[in-house]
């Protein structure tokens, strides 16, 4: 097997099956062909021992990713994280391309319980770039000689591949097409303009913090609000870093290959390890969350059983925790990808509804509350952090774009907008409910009214919707460090549900919403949002970079140390004492 096999990446695009069908790809997209999929187990087996002999040879641990490291874990980062991102409603022939039991596609039949489709094409349909749909290439693609692509902020257009190029295939799939992976991740979707790659910002910065944000002025003080822009500023800085960490070699994607590329393979263990724990506390909020809301609109619920008594939030964690369980267990992915967009209509729909209390229900808004507290102060910083914890997801984004130049356009617009919104709902709530102002303002809105109602069930199906793609990433990241004999469907059930009753223990071991997210605010925001980007550009750009841009990283940094240590001391402490 050609050793460069290895040097695979993030370019999700389908091919054809065969081995002139990679040519054929590679001719239109500028001699660029993808690599084998990362959700898939089946490419790790086809490695020889001389293939791995081979690849010790090439990369450095830093800058470009060698050939020895672009199989690393995690494989399944990219596609699991775009999960995440807002996609197109399903189109006929996406949902045909995502489904491996379809029936017939034209006159060529499919094979049910395949990845792929055994269609070969004929000349004419070769001759006509219109017919080239993905309906008519595997799911699983092959892995011969796959090239690391250009990195460019405008991608140019794709040229037709000369005539002479178009051969019909000839020989049979590959043998990696032939074997399928026991789970099926989102087929690859299509480059995003720019409209959409706001769209996909927003949805990851609108997230439930937004809740918090008046509880942040009650603990902090009035001028705890300038926290917000100042916050929003440094990570929208850093989240431009990141663009240029990946632009500074065609072979970095993501996080975890801006980890490695500026710290080796110790980086990205660690940047991925930091990244999914944060999903995983995210995961454990959302529980959180779905117990308080419903234990508002039925408090007096309860469950005592053979000497198990159940308060109200610990009963609906736990039957919401069930109630999630099979959304987990999708082995299409597919499906979990259209959940996406629902984050954004829950969270603009609280939004409306608060303002709808306040003006339209006589609520009305009351001045009052201190101008600063010192004391819970830093619990303020850790929550309004949490709200700019879409670092994660911004090297996808920025990957997915046709024009990438766009890209800080987009970054600025959406931080913008999204600080805009943060602080409207943080001084809006504050001024309804004063002092009273509980972690989350819906549970502070009157019950009485239809627009608290509404609030109340959008923020129910806010994490509902979102669990399952929050916690399937690092499911995945689990699933493919197991040895190959376990990687099975059987398997992966039991892990996704192993780790969903896990999330339900700690939600209800820490009941505590706000200064959970405080504590996650302190902790991994500033560290994937603050920390890491800059401590990664310095090494990837070492000595490349103005010194007014390393004293700027460097304060950054040490603002974001700071930040998590005071910030996570105080929410621990504070966890204890409410014990």
């Amino acid at each position: 097997m050609d050793r460069d096999e290895e040097m695979g990446h993030g370019d999700r695009s389908l091919l054809f099956i065969g081995d002139e069908d990679d040519d054929l790809e590679a001719g239109r997209d500028g001699g660029s062909t993808p690599s084998s999929d990362p959700g898939s187990f089946s490419d790790r087996s086809d490695r020889t021992s001389g293939d791995e002999e081979e690849d010790e040879d090439d990369g450095d641990g830093q800058g470009a990713l060698g050939a020895d490291q672009m199989g690393t874990w995690p494989q399944s980062y990219r596609q699991s994280i775009d999960m995440m991102t807002v996609v197109s409603s399903p189109t006929m022939s996406s949902i045909m391309a995502a489904s491996p039991n379809l029936a017939m596609f034209g006159n060529s039949i499919v094979k049910a319980g395949s990845s792929f489709f055994l269609k070969r094409a004929t000349s004419s349909t070769l001759g006509r770039p219109d017919t080239l749909l993905p309906l008519t290439r595997p799911l699983l693609p092959p892995s011969e000689r796959p090239t690391v692509r250009e990195s460019t902020d405008s991608l140019p257009p794709r040229p037709l591949a000369p005539q002479a190029e178009q051969v019909v295939p000839s020989s049979r799939p590959s043998a990696t097409c032939l074997k399928s992976s026991y789970i099926d991740l989102p087929p690859p979707s299509t480059k995003c303009g720019q409209k959409q790659a706001i769209l996909n910002g927003l949805n990851v910065l609108c997230g439930v913090g937004i809740l918090t944000t008046s509880y942040g002025i009650k603990q902090g003080g009035w001028l705890s609000i300038i926290l917000l822009p100042l916050l929003g500023g440094c990570s929208c800085y850093t989240g431009l870093l990141l663009k240029k960490c990946i632009d500074s070699s065609p072979s970095i994607e993501t996080y975890p290959d801006i980890g490695q590329a500026a710290f080796g393979i110790y980086g990205r263990i660690f940047v991925s390890v930091v990244l999914y724990m944060e999903l995983y506390a995210c995961a454990v909020e959302y529980i959180t969350l779905l117990g308080d809301s419903l234990s508002s609109v039925f408090p007096s619920a309860h469950l005592a059983f053979t000497g198990i008594y159940l308060n109200a939030h610990n009963l609906f964690a736990i039957t919401m925790a069930l109630a999630i369980l099979p959304s987990v267990w999708l082995k299409n992915l597919s499906l979990l990808s259209y959940l996406s967009a629902g984050g954004v209509v829950a969270t603009m729909t609280v939004i409306v509804c608060l303002f709808w209390v306040g003006i339209g229900e006589g609520v009305g808004f009351h001045t009052g509350g201190t101008a600063l507290n010192l004391t819970h102060f830093p619990v303020a910083l850790g929550l309004y952090g949490y709200c700019y914890s879409g670092h994660s997801v911004f090297p996808n984004i920025y990957s997915s774009m046709k024009e990438r130049s766009k890209f800080t356009f987009v970054l600025l617009f959406c931080f913008i907008v999204v600080t805009i919104v943060y602080a409207a709902v943080a001084v809006s709530g504050y001024l309804m409910f004063g002092e009273s102002t509980m972690s989350q303002f819906t549970l502070n809105m009157p019950q009485q009214y239809i627009p608290s109602k509404i609030a109340i069930w959008m923020t129910i199906v806010n994490p509902y919707t979102k669990y399952a793609l929050t916690i399937t990433p690092v499911a995945l990241s689990i699933e493919e460090a197991l040895p190959k004999r376990l990687q099975t469907y059987q398997v992966g059930m039991c892990v996704r549900t192993a780790l969903v009753l896990s999330t339900v223990v700690v939600a209800l071991t820490f009941p505590y919403f706000a200064l959970v997210m405080a504590l996650l605010g302190s902790v991994f925001t500033m560290l994937v949002a603050l920390i890491l980007p800059c401590a990664c550009y310095l090494s990837i750009k070492k000595g490349s970079i103005p010194l007014w841009e390393v004293v700027l990283c460097m304060t950054i940094i040490v603002l974001g140390i700071l930040c998590a240590c005071v910030g996570s001391y105080t929410s621990v402490k504070q966890m204890i004492s409410s014990r």
